[in-house]
């Protein structure tokens, strides 16, 4: 049996070495970089720095300048430095990424201007769940009506299609202009960024329902009201949860964006403060968190949608 058929599913024990493997491969990657000299160690770490005088233990060179101070002192006569190959300072190790997960929600930040990282990514998700459900309150509607209604998607569609080209960062500074200088701006640039997509991508699921359902309806004398809220919504409810859990992840690429605008808060100031002291095993930690975060969600709304739509479950 092909395991790359066109449209196949794949075994359960087939299907989650694969899914391990989605995972094991990019981190075995990163651990060849990391642990094995000759693959990529542009740099030397000093660990004696013999008779260079601006050599420091634990200091990182390139490697051609490693190489010419160790001939000068060679043909000096002079103590010769010693070091081990190593990768640039921004391209922390798997364990050293690792401890700095577990300090980071155990080890108090050494200034008094950094916060926990657990206090950063709460106001992260602040914003992002505000920035959504405003977005999701006005732009599913709109989208359905659209998608249901040629009036509305003559009215609504038009506009949207030219404000979803413009940027949501150009936004920015307006947003503090008119909303302050804290959360809310942020929550402007998140509602900017999904809103107008949102609106489009919910219209053309509701574009996509089965013309036999509302021609039955309206045999059966269903008026606009009853079409709209009996069959519309309900038929295409599966398809709506699931361009949902797609857009919110949509929301979550604007956040770094965002958290730039007004005061500095969030993950993202706890990503720029930590590598402005290049402790770049923070940053890599924090990243990684962000990704953890999103895929949880996204796991645990697709556990819940398999719950409520159990006939989508094959599709």
């Amino acid at each position: 049996m092909s395991l790359i058929a066109v449209n196949k599913a794949l075994p359960a024990r087939t299907r989650r070495w694969v899914t391990l493997a989605s995972f094991g491969l990019p981190i075995l990657l990163w651990c060849l970089v990391s642990y094995v000299p000759f693959i990529w160690h542009p740099m030397v770490e000093i660990t004696a720095p013999g008779g260079v005088s601006y050599f420091r233990e634990g200091m990182l060179v390139d490697k051609p300048l490693f190489a010419r101070e160790f001939e000068n002192m060679a043909e000096q006569g002079k103590g010769l430095p010693e070091g081990n190959p190593a990768n640039p300072v921004y391209l922390p190790a798997p364990h050293e990424v690792a401890t700095a997960f577990y300090t980071a929600f155990t080890t108090e930040p050494a200034r008094r201007s950094e916060k926990w990282l657990h206090e950063s990514l709460w106001s992260s998700i602040q914003v992002i769940f505000w920035g959504f459900v405003l977005s999701s309150v006005i732009g599913i509607p709109l989208g359905i009506l659209a998608g249901t209604y040629h009036f509305f998607s003559r009215l609504i569609e038009p506009f949207i299609e030219f404000f979803r080209y413009l940027p949501a960062p150009a936004f920015g500074a307006l947003a503090v202009a008119i909303l302050g200088i804290y959360q809310a701006p942020k929550i402007a640039i998140i509602f900017i960024g999904t809103f107008f997509q949102q609106v489009l991508v919910v219209a053309n699921t509701t574009r996509k329902l089965d013309p036999s359902l509302l021609e039955a309806a309206q045999t059966l004398g269903a008026g606009n009201r009853s079409m709209l809220f009996r069959v519309v919504v309900p038929g295409i409810l599966p398809d709506l949860y699931r361009d949902t859990r797609i857009l919110l992840g949509w929301a979550w690429t604007y956040l770094i964006v965002a958290e730039l605008i007004g005061t500095s808060s969030g993950i993202t100031w706890f990503i720029t403060q930590q590598a402005r002291y290049k402790n770049f095993d923070n940053v890599f930690a924090a990243i990684i968190m962000i990704g953890i975060l999103g895929l949880t969600i996204d796991l645990l709304l697709a556990w819940l949608g398999r719950r409520l739509f159990p006939w989508q479950q094959g599709k």
